[in-house]
């Protein structure tokens, strides 16, 4: 084995990204994106071996082990290439490039990413995970290097002519497809995903299966408007089945990357922040729509974990914790029946694995662990199993909490998998979003305390003297990229926390970073890049508008424009927020299962969509009631803006024009609903408004 010492560390030792620091020991000489490296790649006329993962990747992880700690791989990689390292949530657009390259050259696309570049950064190979041997039909490393040597050297014309049309394709499809705004792209986009819907266990598709919320929350858009039952009952169903499967942690909470089988048994079980936060988003909204406990249990629980163990001292959130621990994809995670009864009394074992089951065998105990060790899920509802046992309810309740805290107790003292304890913009502000989100419909106070201390953090802390907003934080250190995800994922949650708290700071700040979003990164022709101008070492500036494991920049951006608009009353909201899904239009007719969010804006634009000013006292108990009315009934077409019958200066007519002349009737709390230029007579009554938020569906 490769003896480690300081001294062999490569350059990205001066990294911050945890991802990266975990390569900065390897015999690579690996370089981190930047100029230094492409340089040299000109400089010795060779070609770039770029490697793209993050820190929580299991097969990033093997990778490693395999071939870039091997010192016999190594030293052909650095005969060869200037190789370069990339960590994909700290660099995005270079990740959504060569994730473009990669598909439009083999039709699929994963991580790590692996893509042999012209030192021009065209590309003229591209993978995902490469054994070190080939193997199963994959190329081996030591086979590659080697023959990707000989290309360059004696077919360097075919190599570039091949990077020169991927280029050229990439720079192609920037171009927007334009087209109208209709009623039918919503239907179209229902029809696709009933078509793709998963009968016996909620989801899309077959394995691997992600939870992909943007889909579950336009189905409950599209329920919203149509009366269509089936929308709803499929979401419903997939709400359940993850919560009950192996791809929610039922001891520690929080919900792994997605699901390996179809039945969302079998985890990728490494922790992303921003599958947290859409997910605790909705089941908010479910539970809005339907009152269910469940879908508010499983929110709450989900936010315990993020604030347990993924909050930072600052307020802010890091990114994810890690599927691997002692180098086993899952260990952490994994039990036998002889555990579970060591661990607990007879009565307590015997409640528990009524309600929880393992599965092993599948290759969870063999390959991933090599014993008899499986993933737990719920075979049964709690309460179901508590009304068909010998216990009362509540006792059944007792010990079943009792068998989980202990078995998390005895969890606890296993090694723990790594966390990436970067703080991304982006993905703050969804979990911001959630948690705002989740206190409209809960009305619970630490959710919102959580955002606000969220808020601030990176107010302070990742905006520069100059008023741009930075996209990674860690150890005080601010990177200098700064991308559209963080501006609109930002506004999002501040627009959330506007309505959660209605405090007109926040809608003001939102306002802020909307414009200066406009100014950084709008294509005037329609949507907006990824990059802003001037950004270098890009081979295409590109635009993105797939809803995906995370929804696109575009779609939330458009979502923001609109609910801005309605908000402030500034009308050029919505004139980009309208050109920007014109200009997508093409993409939504033809693939509308695919931009679930920008649906969802779709159906906001389309309308009717509402705006409600609460006018009434500060302290007044009917105020109160009026807006925790609205906050905790599901009306996603509607803005709620409260105009304090008390407010000084810099209160909400100072950022919106849509209050003004909106005052209290007789004294009391007043709605005033209006839907664009008309509005409602103004109301006192908490059901009069409710009824008038809810319209005949069309």
């Amino acid at each position: 084995m490769r003896k480690v010492t300081e001294a062999s560390t490569n350059r990205l030792i001066r990294e911050k990204s945890p991802y990266l620091l975990q390569h900065a020991f390897n015999p690579v000489d690996w370089y981190p994106w930047g100029e230094e490296a492409l340089e040299r790649a000109k400089r010795e006329n060779k070609p770039i071996f770029l490697s793209i993962g993050y820190s929580s990747c299991h097969w990033c992880h093997v990778m490693e082990r395999e071939s870039f700690e091997d010192d016999e791989t190594a030293e052909l990689m650095n005969r060869a290439f200037v190789c370069v390292k990339v960590d994909r949530e700290e660099r995005p657009d270079v990740d959504e490039m060569y994730m473009a390259a990669c598909q439009m050259m083999t039709g699929s696309g994963g991580w790590p990413l692996t893509l042999v570049l012209t030192p021009d950064l065209e590309p003229f190979f591209a993978a995902t995970y490469l054994p070190r041997e080939s193997a199963h039909g994959r190329i081996g490393m030591r086979e590659l290097v080697p023959a990707a040597e000989r290309v360059w050297k004696e077919q360097r014309g075919r190599a570039e002519e091949t990077g020169e049309r991927v280029a050229a394709a990439l720079r192609e499809v920037v171009e927007s497809q334009g087209g109208e705004l209709e009623r039918k792209t919503l239907d179209d986009g229902y029809e696709r995903l009933l078509s793709a819907f998963d009968e016996d266990h909620g989801g899309f598709g077959r394995a691997p299966k992600f939870p992909t919320p943007t889909r579950l929350t336009f189905l409950l858009r599209y329920w919203r408007r149509s009366g269509n039952e089936e929308a709803l009952r499929m979401v419903e169903r997939t709400l359940h089945s993850m919560k009950r499967g192996g791809i929610f942690d039922h001891l520690g909470k929080g919900f792994h990357r997605y699901s390996t089988d179809s039945s969302w048994h079998v985890p990728h079980f490494e922790k992303m922040l921003y599958d947290q936060a859409l997910l605790t988003i909705a089941y908010a909204e479910a539970f809005q729509a339907t009152a269910n406990l469940e879908y508010a249990r499983t929110m709450d629980d989900t936010i315990t974990y993020v604030l347990r163990e993924m909050r930072s001292p600052e307020g802010g959130f890091f990114s994810s914790e890690d599927a691997d621990s002692e180098g086993i994809e899952g260990k952490f995670y994994l039990w036998s029946e002889a555990e579970i009864r060591d661990a607990l009394t007879t009565e307590e074992a015997a409640v528990f694995l009524r309600v929880y089951d393992l599965r092993v065998g599948d290759g969870i105990g063999g390959e991933l662990t090599g014993g008899e060790r499986g993933v737990l899920r719920m075979r049964a509802p709690p309460d179901a199993v508590a009304a068909s046992s010998n216990l009362r309810e509540e006792d059944f309740e007792s010990v079943l909490d009792s068998a989980r805290s202990k078995l998390l107790d005895r969890r606890a003292r296993r090694t723990r998998p790594e966390k990436d304890r970067k703080i991304l913009a982006d993905w703050n502000g969804l979990m911001i979003a959630a948690l705002a989100k989740a206190h409209q419909a809960t009305g619970r106070k630490e959710y919102l305390q959580a955002a606000t201390a969220a808020t601030e953090f990176l107010l302070e802390r990742m905006v520069d003297r100059d008023g741009r907003l930075r996209h990674r934080y860690r150890d005080g250190h601010l990177s200098p990229e700064t991308f559209l995800d963080d501006y609109a994922f930002v506004s999002w949650g501040l627009i959330e926390l506007y309505e959660a708290s209605y405090e007109p700071r926040w809608l003001a700040r939102g306002m802020e970073l909307t414009d200066r979003m406009v100014d950084l990164f709008r294509d005037e022709t329609g949507g907006f890049y990824l990059a802003p101008e001037g950004a270098v070492n890009l081979i295409a500036r590109r635009k993105e508008v797939f809803d995906g494991a995370l929804p696109s920049g575009n779609s939330v951006a458009v979502l923001n424009l609109l609910r801005l608009a309605r908000l402030t009353g500034e009308g050029r909201y919505e004139t980009i927020a309208r050109r920007t899904i014109e200009a997508f239009a093409g993409s939504l007719a033809s693939m509308p299962e695919s931009h679930t969010l920008m649906l969802s804006a779709l159906d906001f634009a389309i309308g009717p969509s509402f705006e409600v000013v609460v006018a009434g006292g500060s302290e007044d108990e009917g105020t109160r009631s009026m807006l925790r009315a609205v906050q905790e009934s599901f009306i996603p077409n509607a803005v709620v803006i409260f105009s304090p019958s008390d407010q000084s200066k810099g209160g909400i007519l100072d950022v919106s024009s849509t209050a003004k002349r909106k005052v209290p009737v007789e004294g009391k709390a007043t709605a005033h609903v209006c839907n664009g230029n008309s509005c409602l007579p103004p109301t006192t009554d908490v059901e009069t408004m409710l009824r008038n938020l809810l319209p005949a569906r069309s």
